[in-house]
């Protein structure tokens, strides 16, 4: 029930002491005087409703007995100089406009993008510690310490409780964007370790963009962003083997995708604009509306690529290009374009680059350079199950 509550809880809390860190403390004193009183007393009708309360009255308390808070309890309002909280907050807007400060504040730009990374996961997606430090391959203290210095940070720049309007909320939102995005794509594709996918972390991020889109209904790239993460989650029942193996796009079970999640893609790709995350959503969903594989329409993906190009220019995208276009026009036409990034700085150790090439070449019937390509790939992953399907297929390539 914590787990569920704690970022409301968090964000109605923060309002009141304008500080993330105390407004967390202050929630899991409300955890703990639960777990002392609910064994006597018994769990209460509206759980939810009794944290909540218990983590307001403590909020106040906080702030009447402190002389430095005084300021700012007469901008909490009058209410709460005399009268005790409601048991449950009066308008569930309120809730949801509390919830959307506690976001904009997690993914402040003022913060290092591991650091927003590591307290979204834990003021809004309800993680520990321990649980972040597991998910992202990082020692425990290294997270511990992220999460300290980013109340730090924001407390010592005074970064207010509020979401920002105007160009301000447009570059904030672009953040807010990027951590979500960089939580579930952790997930889908592991950086390293044994395991290609985290189901745990794309269904944070998959919650956390389903709740962005409620809260601001009139962002084109917010759905565009829900849209992405609903389509790209579909695939992942039939991403790996019995065995944790990857399997490739073209050799997926289709009838194994998730069809609802395929369905709110769509439904949300509607409702999506024309920005970077609503165009990879396009994307996706070229991928995701043909029975077979050999249905795909590789060339309108090109062409999607093509704009994203022109939109967000990077060396990924471009890559990512030059497959669609390998497999729209031949693996000639797909190598033209991969060679002509070998020089690119940013890709340099970046393991897809050789994978491609050597897919490239393979289709080509250079089976010699294909292998010495996915050899070169296999050094560069660092996640154990791509290394393996990477030498698997340099034998395949040149036996």
């Amino acid at each position: 029930m914590f787990r569920i509550e704690s970022a409301r809880i968090i964000a109605v809390v923060a309002r009141i002491v304008r500080d993330v860190g105390l407004a967390e403390e202050l929630a899991q004193d409300a955890l703990v005087a639960a777990l002392e009183q609910w064994p006597q007393s018994g769990v209460p009708r509206s759980p939810g409703g009794w944290l909540m309360a218990t983590a307001r009255h403590r909020a106040i308390d906080l702030v009447r007995r402190k002389e430095t808070y005084a300021r700012k309890l007469a901008e909490v309002g009058r209410t709460l100089q005399d009268a005790p909280p409601p048991p449950e907050p009066a308008e569930p807007d309120d809730i949801d406009d509390d919830l959307l400060r506690l976001i904009f504040t997690a993914c402040h730009p003022v913060l290092s993008t591991q650091a927003r990374i590591a307290l979204t996961l834990r003021l809004l997606g309800g993680l520990t510690t321990q649980e972040i430090s597991r998910a992202f391959l990082a020692p425990e203290a290294t997270v511990a310490q992220r999460i300290v210095r980013a109340k730090r940070t924001l407390a010592k720049a005074d970064v207010p409780f509020e979401v920002p309007y105007g160009a301000e909320r447009e570059a904030r939102l672009s953040s807010v964007l990027e951590v979500v995005y960089l939580i579930f794509n952790e997930g889908y594709s592991a950086t390293a370790g044994d395991d290609l996918v985290r189901p745990a972390l794309c269904e944070d991020a998959l919650r956390l963009a389903r709740v962005l889109a409620g809260l601001m209904p009139e962002e084109p790239e917010v759905h565009g962003l829900a849209a992405l993460l609903e389509l790209q989650a579909s695939r992942i029942p039939a991403r790996t083997g019995p065995g944790g193996e990857p399997v490739l796009l073209a050799d997926q079970d289709r009838s194994r995708w998730n069809r609802m999640l395929v369905l709110r893609g769509l439904e949300a790709l509607r409702r999506a604009g024309h920005g970077p995350y609503s165009l990879q959503a396009a994307i996706a969903a070229h991928h995701a509306r043909p029975v077979r594989y050999e249905d795909t329409d590789w060339a309108a993906i090109a062409a999607l690529y093509g704009r994203l190009r022109e939109l967000a220019p990077s060396p990924v995208v471009e890559l990512n290009r030059a497959v669609a276009v390998g497999m729209a026009q031949g693996p000639a036409a797909g190598l033209e374009l991969v060679d002509a990034l070998a020089a690119e700085p940013a890709l340099k150790d970046y393991h897809l680059l050789p994978s491609v090439r050597g897919d490239l070449l393979e289709r080509l019937g250079r089976g010699r350079e294909a292998r010495t390509e996915f050899e070169r790939a296999a050094a560069l992953t660092r996640n154990a199950r791509e290394r393996a399907l990477l030498l698997s297929r340099a034998e395949r390539a040149d036996p």
